[in-house]
């Protein structure tokens, strides 16, 4: 079977302002998934499923799907508060209104990852390189995860502060995912800073943009960390469960072989509403390259 490509679009969209993975980037409207999805589709996966929440369905209908029309299969998997929670748990809900991760929306969407299959956000552009790379890994090595990390000085943004997931590696394999939170260049140095305290991180540190490549039999162990997760809501009632915290779990506890796909590829994305000037600007220079049509779909 081809390799099947998740898209992560339920988010809110908090620091953007509103919901970017609708945000009209492209000269005929193109959105961010787009792109994507299209660089997806000539690596060779074979189908799409696209995570949303059911509050916006008919306008990720009108501004993404329309256009799509008949050119490739995909499926709508939707991601609310009450999906994939035990009875027994729902008490853990209470007052929130957040969704609760991206750890949680693949596990939405597990009756329809049922091949080996890639994650990413729909608001970040990863480069075609990476979905060759990673589609071709998918097809070959079924038994093990993979990563397509990124340099730190090349996530970051003009705007404001970012999270990444830094990456240990070891020999080729991922051995840890530490999210650190509050990231910004000062100076020509990179730090985080969690209550007061900087932490300095080199440049050339590799993170997670949310690039993930997993076996279709992770879901068993995935039920059980969600579950854990929920019972810890009395801790932290707002908390999110993370893929890269997942991801972390699976390998510190050798429960997954995770192979990090290092490539040149460049990233760039849309956290603030500021960087879309940027993202603009990037996509029309690939189009005027030749990378893309420019009509994406017809």
């Amino acid at each position: 079977m081809k390799p099947i490509l998740a898209v992560l679009a339920a988010g809110m969209g908090s620091r953007y302002g509103g919901l970017k993975q609708m945000d009209r980037l492209g000269k005929n409207g193109e959105v961010l998934l787009d792109y994507s999805v299209f660089d997806a589709l000539k690596a060779g996966f074979g189908k799409v499923v696209f995570i949303i929440r059911h509050d916006f369905e008919k306008d990720f209908q009108d501004v993404v799907l329309k256009r799509f029309k008949d050119s490739f299969q995909y499926e709508i998997v939707y991601q609310e508060l009450d999906s994939c929670i035990p009875i027994g748990m729902i008490s853990a809900i209470g007052n929130r209104s957040k969704p609760w991760g991206t750890a949680h929306a693949i596990l939405c969407a597990a009756d329809q990852l049922d091949a080996p299959f890639a994650v990413i956000n729909s608001d970040d552009f990863y480069g075609r390189d990476a979905y060759f790379t990673l589609a071709k890994f998918l097809s070959d090595a079924k038994e093990e995860g993979a990563i397509v990390p990124y340099r730190l000085d090349q996530t970051l943004s003009l705007q404001g502060n970012v999270t990444r997931g830094i990456c240990g590696v070891k020999d080729g394999y991922l051995t840890s995912v530490d999210e650190l939170k509050n990231i910004a260049a000062e100076s020509g140095r990179i730090f985080s800073t969690v209550g007061g305290v900087k932490r300095e991180l080199p440049a050339s540190t590799m993170v997670s943009m949310n690039f993930w490549g997993f076996p279709p039999d992770i879901f068993p162990e995935l039920n059980q960390y969600f579950d854990d997760f929920l019972a810890k809501q009395d801790e932290t009632p707002k908390g999110e469960c993370y893929i890269p915290s997942f991801v972390d779990h699976l390998v510190r506890t050798g429960l997954l072989n995770v192979r990090v796909l290092t490539m040149s590829t460049s990233w760039f994305g849309v956290t603030y509403k500021e960087d879309r000037d940027i993202a603009i600007q990037r996509i029309a220079e690939l189009t005027r390259g030749g990378v893309y049509p420019e009509n994406l779909w017809e």
